[in-house]
């Protein structure tokens, strides 16, 4: 692997020598744990002890399952490098062009990235931000003090998106929305008052031409929702129809 940024291969030596494994088993490890989106691992590598699992916070499995040691040393090296992707970037940006390159290339690399359904991420940091693609719109977020560690989905969409950090679940959209699709987010429209139809029927003698046809505008939308039916919609249509 030979993307790494200069701060990545840095603490990948650290911890190699640290640990008293090599490079590569580092190196397994950090993919692994990226993979698991910061908060678990599968993994194996006979330096390690073959194949197991890691969660943070949670259960250590090693291949020798009655190896407390071996378990600590798993699970320390796991917790470092949860901390590791979490706190900086430590792969290099995919070149220009690339399939990869979905997101603003000024972030760098994601400290934090995966995907669900048609939906998918990348956390960055360094920037403190979070970048969601759900189909083909490209949304940024403020991660504010948050440390972005995994994601939880209960449906498609974007709707029940969830991450976890230092604090617990976040809702998406209780973070700051910065743009999407390169430009700032519109703000909310404003509903449209509906006069009531109640006030319609009592308002129909001082009514303009363009009134009745605004009231029957509005009778239409009434009926195309279900509130009134065809008969009762037909009824007020020719009393308004009547004033002209």
């Amino acid at each position: 692997m030979n993307n790494l940024t200069p701060a990545g291969q840095n603490a990948v030596n650290d911890l190699s020598q640290r640990y008293n494994i090599s490079q590569d088993a580092v190196l397994h490890m950090l993919q692994a744990v990226i993979n698991g989106n910061g908060t678990m691992a599968q993994f194996s590598h006979p330096e390690v002890g073959g194949s197991g699992q890691w969660m943070q916070g949670g259960m250590t499995m090693v291949g020798d399952m009655f190896n407390n040691n071996l378990r600590a040393f798993v699970s320390n090296l796991c917790g470092e490098l949860s901390n590791l992707i979490a706190q900086q970037q430590v792969f290099l940006p995919p070149p220009p062009g690339s399939k990869q390159n979905w997101y603003p290339t000024e972030f760098g690399a994601p400290s934090a990235s995966g995907g669900q359904n048609n939906m998918r991420y990348a956390y960055f940091a360094n920037s403190h931000r979070l970048v969601i693609e759900d189909q083909g719109n490209v949304s940024i977020y403020d991660t504010l003090n948050h440390q972005i560690g995994g994601v939880s989905q209960q449906q498609s969409g974007t709707q029940n998106l969830s991450f976890s950090s230092q604090y617990g679940y976040v809702n998406l959209f209780d973070l700051p929305l910065i743009s999407v699709n390169g430009r700032p987010p519109q703000a909310p429209v404003a509903p449209v008052q509906q006069q009531p139809v109640a006030n319609i029927q009592s308002n129909n003698n001082s009514l303009s031409s363009s009134d009745i046809y605004g009231a029957i505008e509005q009778l239409a939308h009434l009926h195309a929702k279900g509130i009134l039916t065809d008969n009762e919609f037909q009824q007020k249509k020719a009393e308004l129809l009547n004033r002209l």
